[in-house]
């Protein structure tokens, strides 16, 4: 088995492109999504974010997203205080998702692959990148929000330059039809290694 990073910035098309892995038979784990969950089923996650947010942070025992989201925007050591809680459990969530595992290829998608120290238990990590604007048009669609808000947003991740020299394969999300030859390739190669 092979475990594969997968990242990229806001915009750039990773979602679909792991669910064009995930058609060619790759198991993927979502670190966002799981991530997610973990922050409202973990009893020791949900006290110790509490305790670093005060009780806002969870409303009717769910995690208040735009709460945290909103000091974390503004405070960057509360951001770096709240990775250090949730990026271990996600690992340890992983490793035991992994042990679950049969196939041959293994996906874990993260936009903060590099940043959480989660690269280093991948053997392969793959940088989805995209036109820029390809990026804000997909981004205002989606989120409906506004190009200075997706800016914003975009000062606070790493650039793809810097994920791009860290990765052992890229994939640039331009068409669909594209995009998806540059998948089926990379599969081909992933499970001959």
């Amino acid at each position: 088995m092979i475990i594969v990073g997968l990242t990229g910035g806001i915009g750039s098309g990773k979602s679909t492109v792991l669910q064009l892995f995930k058609e060619l038979g790759a198991v993927v784990y979502i670190a966002d999504v799981e991530a997610k969950e973990l922050m409202n089923s973990d009893k020791q996650l949900i006290q110790d974010i509490t305790t670093l947010f005060g009780e806002k942070a969870y409303v009717n025992n769910k995690l208040s997203r735009n709460y945290i989201a909103n000091v974390v925007f503004n405070d960057k050591e509360k951001l770096k205080a709240l990775n250090t809680l949730v990026h271990p459990k996600v690992k340890l969530h992983f490793k035991k998702f992994i042990e679950k595992q049969t196939t041959k290829v293994v996906m874990y998608e993260s936009a903060i692959l590099f940043e959480s120290g989660t690269n280093t238990i991948c053997d392969y990590v793959i940088t989805v990148t995209a036109n820029f604007e390809d990026k804000i048009e997909r981004i205002i669609k989606r989120d409906k929000i506004s190009k200075q808000q997706i800016l914003e947003r975009m000062q606070h991740q790493t650039s793809d330059v810097i994920k791009i020299e860290k990765s052992d394969f890229i994939i640039t999300n331009t068409t669909l039809e594209a995009t998806k030859k540059q998948v089926d390739k990379l599969y081909k190669v992933l499970v001959e290694k």
